[in-house]
This record gives structure tokens, sequence and C-alpha cells, in this order.
């Protein structure tokens, strides 16, 4: 964390690579699949000009986590503006063809029930099972408390099965 302080870009490479899939999943739960990846480039770009904005190294995680949910936001204040508010997702509703057009029909469709959710339950079930990050790591690396996660996990899969199952019948 020190050396990307000082503007090693490798230091910051390995930033990087620790926390893109927590930013990834974050910001899938938030934004379609399409958008995604240049949200992620957004939040780590914005991280990179701030570095020197954060007070605690510990709190890295947490600290792109939260920028990255402020970039987000931003993506969808951006998309009222130029499509109007007609034709815009709010923030925390569905967002139309979350998952990749390529993607199975099974993973779409249980991205969109996912999607869904209300936003607690839809970041930790994304991380959890599309980013492949286990409980304590959401906990550790979202700065969240792991009975929190444990809870919001429990509960989401409980809600996603009720509406897949409804889905299917």
């Amino acid at each position: 964390m020190q050396a990307a302080r000082r503007g090693d870009r490798a230091a910051f490479g390995a930033l990087y690579e620790r926390h893109v899939r927590l930013v990834h999943g974050v910001l899938l739960a938030r934004a379609a699949a399409y958008d995604v990846d240049d949200l992620v480039q957004e939040a780590f770009v914005t991280a990179w000009r701030r570095l020197g904005e954060l007070r605690e190294a510990g709190s890295f995680a947490a600290w792109v986590v939260a920028i990255a949910r402020n970039v987000s936001v931003d993506h969808h204040r951006k998309s009222l503006r130029v499509l109007g508010p007609k034709d815009a997702m709010p923030v925390d509703r569905e967002i139309p063809s979350a998952a990749a057009p390529d993607a199975p029909a099974e993973a779409r469709a249980a991205l969109d029930a996912i999607r869904e959710l209300p936003v607690a339950y839809r970041e930790t079930l994304v991380l959890r099972l599309v980013e492949g990050l286990t409980g304590p790591e959401i906990a550790e690396r979202a700065g969240l408390d792991h009975g929190s996660v444990r809870v919001n996990l429990h509960r989401g899969m409980k809600l996603l099965r009720e509406r897949l199952l409804g889905a299917a019948s």
C-alpha cells in the first residue's frame, strides 16, 4: 500500500489483482453486465488518483468498494440525463439484460433473479456465487460484519430459491 501511495504502478497492480473480483461483483450487482468492465476500470482509476486520500491502508478494500458504489450511482445519473427519466432505470431497481447476452440461459435467469433482490442480498450473493468469494472474504474485503454477511447470504439464498422455483412453475 505504501509503495502504491508513492506512485508504484506495480504495487497498485497488486492491489488491483487482490480486489478486482470484489469490485466487479459489487458493480455487477448494480449495473448491466455490458457496463461492468468499464465501471470497474473507472473505479480503479479513481482509486489510483485519490490514493493519497485514504487514511488507513488496511481499509483499502472497503474504500475501493465505496468508490465502486459511487461510480455506479454516477453511471445511473448520467443515464438519466442522457436517456431521460422514463428510459433509464433507477439505481436500486433491476436493470434489463443483467447478464451478458452470450451467457447460458440458466445463468441469465439466475443473475436476473438475483438482480431483483434487495441490494444487500444482491451484492453478497453476486460476490459469493459469481465472484466465488467466501463469506469471511466478503466480510473482510467489503468491510462488513461477518454475521451480517452470513445473514444476508442465508436470507438472499432463500429469496433467490423462492424466485427461481416460482419462475420454474
